[in-house]
């Protein structure tokens, strides 16, 4: 099955990669890899991983994406709840007014 892993907003991929270095505890989005492959015991380096086994390479991309998106998650809450506190505020602002008006 083919996978679409293009950004679909260019203007997002910083954001995304300061979200991936989050992720991993890592200051840099481009050594977050790193970071968890040494996390599960993984030797991966930056020049050759040929004979890296492919279940460890699922575990690191796995738990990289898997925690990029539980964090995607915790935000889009935490936004609708801010916009559903907005909207109840709103609703009681516009009871309260119809009542003393």
């Amino acid at each position: 099955m083919s996978k679409n892993r293009k950004i679909t907003n260019p203007k997002a991929k910083q954001n995304l990669d300061q979200l991936k270095a989050k992720v991993a505890n890592t200051s840099f989005p481009d050594k977050a890899k790193f970071e968890v492959a040494k996390e599960f015991g993984i030797p991966l380096n930056e020049k050759n991983n040929g004979s890296l086994l492919s279940k460890d390479a699922g575990k690191i991309g796995g738990n990289l994406g898997g925690n990029m998106v539980r964090e995607m998650i915790k935000m889009a809450e935490e936004q609708l709840m801010k916009r559903k506190w907005r909207v109840d505020i709103n609703t009681f602002k516009k009871v309260t007014n119809n009542q003393l008006g």
